[in-house]
Formats: C-alpha cells, structure tokens, sequence
C-alpha cells in the first residue's frame, strides 16, 4: 500500500506519524519512507539515514530563436502560467513561472522555441534501520515544488509499505503527492484551526478519490468539535495521540515517537492493519 500522510494546517504531526508509522512496520520488511515536503523536508532529521545516492530534478523551460520568431504571441497566448511574453519585437521568458507543459515549444508556427533543462531540486536516497528512506529538496528561491515531488514518488516500490510524508496545505504539492495513494491519514489537532483546515484537506482527499481516516494529535487541548465533525462525516477516527511534554521533548531531540517511547509501537502497528482492512474492504482484494 501507498499511504499518505497529510494535513490541512503545518505543524499538526505529520512528521511524527510518518516516522513512527515506516519504524514500527520495519520488522514486516519492505517498507519506504518518502518525505514528499521538498520545501522543507525534515524526516531524516529523525531517521538519521545514511544517504547512498542523488539524482537532480529538472524542468524543461522555452528558448527562443530570435532570428526564427515573427513575435506572432501565439506562445503567450497558450501560456497559461505567463512565462512567457512577447512585447513588440521582443520576447521574454520567465523560467521560474514555467511549468514545463511544452505548450509554446510545440505550437509555436515558425518552430522557433526549442526546450532547455533548468535544474530545480535534487532526490537523495539512502536507508535507515530497515527502512528505505528517500526526499526531496527544492533549490532556494524555486517556485515549483510539484516536479520534485514527482520524482520522489518515482521511487516508490509498491510491492512494500511505502509511507509519504506529504506537505501541509491543499494546493499544488499536496495534490501532487497525495494523488494515486492507497489510503491518506489526516493528521490535525482538537482546536478550530486544526478543523477548519482538517475540512479543507478532507473536500481535497475526496476529489481525488482516496479514502482517508484521521489521527488526532495533542488531543486534551482544545474541544471535541473535530470528533464531531468526523462522526458527522462517517470519517474514522484511528489514533488519538495526547499533548504529553514528554513526546515534545523527544521530538525536539530528533527522537521518533515510538523509539522513545516503544509502548506506541502496538498502537501504530494497529493504524497500519486498520487502514489495511479500509482500503481491503474498499478494492474487494483479501
């Protein structure tokens, strides 16, 4: 299975979820873990892997032939993203706002645009404690997190666990990294910014198609409105994990969850099967 680890706000656990979840599976074999977060990613800062291998991430951007082009501004119109511009007898080209999509190259008249590869981030991969670890880093300054992301999930092995360590937010990276996952756990917190973009991140699960559950971290804090909204929605609940200073001051230490404290291990060992029998229930598959 491929799950993804996701929330609607920064900050809620997601990295302490993902972690805890690939070390207590490590004993079944074959699981990965892939933080997805390319703009701030974080995960081997408590896996500690030992990194073996990287792999730059590049986009194609627009070159144009000047002595070709008849600035007709059929490139520009086609650009949805604005990178490119034509003004007067002049073109200009924004790299950082392209997408890659090729649109100008290919429908250009005077086949006067030709493509040229911008680097944009790097992949690195390694392994931690029989866990196959891999991310992703996005170049200070770059706008386009989604490529590097891509790239990340390429080396997902589906005939393991793969956990993905998803971005916060709704937009373009999330949408990215969560799409074509298995299951999405949810991780959000009992307080009406943790609701307010816990509903955010359920209506974007939901156009994707990918069935979701919540785990509610720091719970004592707060109130029960994200229960109920969850009961309301027939959305399961699977982990309740409490505001307890001493699961902070692991966490300030780099430390996982369930190293520290291997008492959780069972409790995410059971998210992994129920999430197992959601997504069993769900394909008809034994």
């Amino acid at each position: 299975m491929i799950i993804a680890v996701a929330s609607g706000k920064g900050g809620t656990g997601k990295t302490l979820v993902a972690t805890s979840l690939a070390l207590s599976l490590k004993d079944i074999g074959g699981v990965q873990l892939l933080d997805c977060d390319v703009e701030e990613p974080n995960a081997h800062v408590f896996l500690k892997p030992r990194l073996d291998g990287s792999e730059p991430v590049s986009i194609p951007v627009p070159r144009v032939d000047e002595e070709k082009c008849t600035h007709c501004g059929k490139c520009a119109e086609v650009c949805v993203f604005n990178a490119i511009a034509v003004l007067g007898q002049y073109v200009m080209v924004f790299p950082e706002l392209c997408h890659g999509c090729g649109a100008c190259s290919y429908l250009c008249p005077e086949n006067a645009i030709t493509e040229e590869y911008r680097e944009t981030g790097i992949v690195e991969w390694g392994y931690s404690e029989g866990v196959e670890f891999a991310h992703g880093k996005l170049n200070v300054g770059e706008a386009m997190a989604p490529p590097v992301i891509k790239k990340v999930k390429q080396r997902a092995n589906r005939d393991g666990s793969v956990i993905l360590d998803v971005p916060p937010g709704t937009s373009c990276p999330v949408v990215e990294a969560v799409g074509d996952s298995d299951f999405c756990i949810l991780v959000t917190e009992p307080t009406p910014f943790g609701l307010n973009d816990l509903i955010l991140a359920v209506e974007t699960v939901r156009e994707l198609g990918v069935p979701c559950g919540v785990v509610l971290n720091r719970a004592g804090v707060g109130d029960n409105n994200v229960e109920q909204y969850c009961q309301r929605e027939n959305i399961p609940v699977m982990l309740t994990i409490p505001l307890d200073t001493d699961i902070a001051r692991l966490y300030s230490r780099g430390v996982t969850l369930v190293e520290g404290m291997p008492e959780w291990k069972k409790d995410f060992v059971g998210l992994y099967n129920q999430i197992g029998d959601i997504v069993s229930e769900r394909t008809g598959s034994p």
